[in-house]
């Protein structure tokens, strides 16, 4: 009986010794990056940016593929269900992971226990903005017209459970307003109605709406971020503006399936804080109207489960569901 007990704890300490080797020569082949969305959106061009550096750093080549569908969620799946050994990451944001779980009744991942957080790495701010012949000059105004015609007022937005779908409903929440939204399938689709007055407002990306508002197509009140943009310092916060706390912005970070071993995942992290760090890098993610995070992966472990019960709260008040 000793003998077998010997043996077993032989083997184990031989399996933790491997492991403890294959960790200490990570990575030893090519990395993947997962992207659940197209070539060229923000979250893709955060990925490529970061996967240049991290091939420098790791010494391997770190490849992006885009895995689009659901909102992000398929790419999400395929990061969640991927071998916890650090060659498959994921570029996930809010929609799946703070969004999406009060608006499916089944999920095929679970945003707490199903991924490793390695580290926040962008956010990016809306803009709440109305026509250039809307009536409403300030924001005010334009929750006193509102008010004033209960129902009759519409909020254009770029997906059932986007960060401006729901901005717009913590909007109607805090201002106790009733406007009516219409859903389209992304903002640009949605700028020829706004432009033309066919929708009252919209909470839109800043990258898609700002030039707009510099050419005076669109009036801009406010930006839904916690801080002022840097593309935009002359304009206010929401909170700023009379509503304490608010903030709806999309934001993104760095993935490992949960079980990938924290040696791995302290190793990305670090490279990756390092990358965000340098100066090329944030003027490439600010130029397309992102602002850097960074920070731990117990950080951003933090954030995921802190910010799905402030969410759950709006989606549920609001009854959206993901087939809207």
């Amino acid at each position: 009986m000793n003998f077998t007990r010997g043996i077993a704890t032989a083997l184990s300490m031989l399996l933790a010794a491997g492991a403890a080797f294959a960790q200490g020569n990570y990575p030893e082949q090519s990395v993947r990056i997962l992207v659940g969305f197209t070539p060229g959106v923000a979250p893709d061009v955060a990925a490529r940016l970061l996967a240049d550096k991290l091939a420098e750093a790791l010494t391997k080549p770190v490849v992006v593929e885009n895995v689009t569908g659901a909102g992000g969620n398929i790419g999400a799946t395929r990061v969640a269900r991927a071998p916890a050994d650090g060659y498959t990451l994921g570029m996930v944001g809010n929609g799946s992971l703070i969004f999406s779980p009060s608006m499916y009744d089944k999920l095929a991942f679970d945003p707490v226990k199903d991924f490793a957080p390695i580290a926040q790495v962008f956010v990016a701010a809306n803009l709440l903005v109305v026509p250039s012949d809307s009536p409403a000059k300030t924001l005010p105004e334009l929750v006193a017209l509102a008010r004033a015609q209960p129902g009759k007022l519409t909020y254009a937005h770029a997906g059932a459970g986007t960060s401006q779908h729901l901005g717009a409903e913590l909007f109607k929440s805090m201002a106790g307003l009733d406007i009516q939204p219409i859903a389209y399938r992304g903002t640009t689709v949605l700028l020829p109605d706004l432009l033309a007055g066919r929708v009252s407002m919209s909470f839109g990306n800043i990258v898609n709406v700002l030039p707009l508002v510099r050419d005076g197509k669109l009036r801009a009140f406010a930006v839904t971020s916690s801080k002022r943009s840097a593309l935009a310092p002359e304009l206010p916060t929401m909170a700023e503006s009379g509503y304490p706390g608010f903030e709806a912005v999309p934001w993104f970070g760095l993935m490992a399936p949960a079980g990938t071993p924290p040696a791995i995942v302290d190793r990305l992290n670090r490279e990756t804080v390092k990358i965000l760090a340098m100066p090329d890098i944030r003027k490439k993610l600010n130029d397309i109207g992102a602002e850097v995070l960074g920070g731990t992966p117990a950080e951003f472990a933090a954030t995921i489960e802190r910010e799905i019960p402030q969410w759950a709260r709006v989606i549920r008040q609001a009854g959206i569901k993901a087939s809207e």
